[in-house]
């Protein structure tokens, strides 16, 4: 029954904060400072998750195959390279130093 009781709260909890968005002002969200956060957010949680992702396991700091994979995609990304070989990149240097036995 807790788990019903926790998947209430979290939908009313997203319901409220939605509704916060919307009952917020124009004016306030016209502001450079506001409009540059708003931009920059989404680029900061999604490198907050990946590093979290990457170096984390049982909420220890972990260097593996990961972290060369994560390096790899780095520099195809400094060469400009196309996303699907920046992914590409990332994957074969991953799995290429899992099976050297990293």
């Amino acid at each position: 029954m807790s788990v019903w009781i926790a998947i209430a709260v979290t939908a009313v909890g997203c319901y409220v904060v939605k509704l916060a968005g919307l009952l917020v002002p124009a004016n306030a969200l016209e502001r450079p400072v506001v409009q540059r956060l708003a931009a920059l957010l989404p680029v900061a949680l999604l490198a907050a998750l990946t590093a979290e992702q990457t170096f984390s396991t049982a909420g220890s700091l972990v260097i593996d195959a990961r972290a060369a994979g994560v390096a790899a995609a780095a520099v195809a990304l400094v060469l400009r390279a196309p996303f699907l070989v920046v992914v590409a990149a990332a994957v074969l240097v991953t799995a290429g130093v899992r099976a050297i036995g990293g």
